[in-house]
């Protein structure tokens, strides 16, 4: 008779011994690819699982895709640290963890003094089938109509608040930096009517930024 399979136990936490690290259910981490040339998979902790004497341990993760790992690949908006929330679940085992990483809100990311190694952000679902996304439309900037890529310099109208990269509105980068202010094409019959009303006068306001830091 074939020995009976012991039941497999439930984990509210795990030590990951290679990289000294503790994981939990809904935390983000980097598993490590069968090909020494591409990134670590991103992915999100479901359920932890072991064997009846703690062993053996294996994650339920639901995959993060990067941008190029998607049916459309990856696009001019897309951000460096971009990952899609997939509807593809999987098992793994704990050892293939390399280590934690966070997955922020589009929102909260782009309030980041500063990046690192392990920080993402995450604004769409994807359908690893249709290749669909959830929400299918974001709201577009300048002149070019595209998504917002956090890592890209914009600069900011005074006047309508819309944001534009500089080399669509014929602008370098250095030239950019050195704005005093800005006004968009449609808006610079206006702003010159304010610049020459001396009781307009007033500090510079125009905004340049890595959106990255926008408010």
């Amino acid at each position: 008779m074939a020995k009976a399979k012991a039941p497999r136990r439930t984990l509210d936490s795990y030590t990951v011994k290679p990289i000294n690290k503790i994981i939990k259910p809904g935390d983000c981490v980097l598993l490590r690819s069968s090909d020494p040339s591409t990134p670590s998979y991103v992915a999100k902790i479901e359920r932890i699982e072991s064997d009846g004497r703690g062993a053996n341990a294996r994650v339920h993760v639901r995959w993060y895709y990067r941008p190029e790992e998607s049916i459309g690949g990856r696009r001019q908006f897309h951000g460096s640290k971009e990952v899609f929330l997939s509807d593809h679940y999987d098992t793994q085992s704990a050892d293939t963890i390399e280590g934690k990483c966070t997955v922020h809100s589009f929102k909260s990311y782009t309030k980041l003094d500063a990046v690192g190694n392990d920080d993402f952000f995450c604004r769409f679902e994807y359908n690893s089938t249709t290749g669909a996304f959830d929400p299918d439309r974001v709201a577009v900037y300048c002149k070019c109509e595209m998504p917002y890529n956090p890592d890209d310099l914009m600069v900011q109208c005074e006047i309508c608040s819309d944001w534009f990269h500089p080399a669509c509105i014929e602008m370098s980068a250095e030239e950019a930096k050195r704005l005093d202010h800005f006004f968009c094409e449609n808006c610079s019959s206006e702003s010159q009517k304010k610049l020459q009303n001396p009781h307009n006068t007033r500090q510079s306001d125009a905004k340049v930024e890595t959106k990255r830091r926008r408010r």
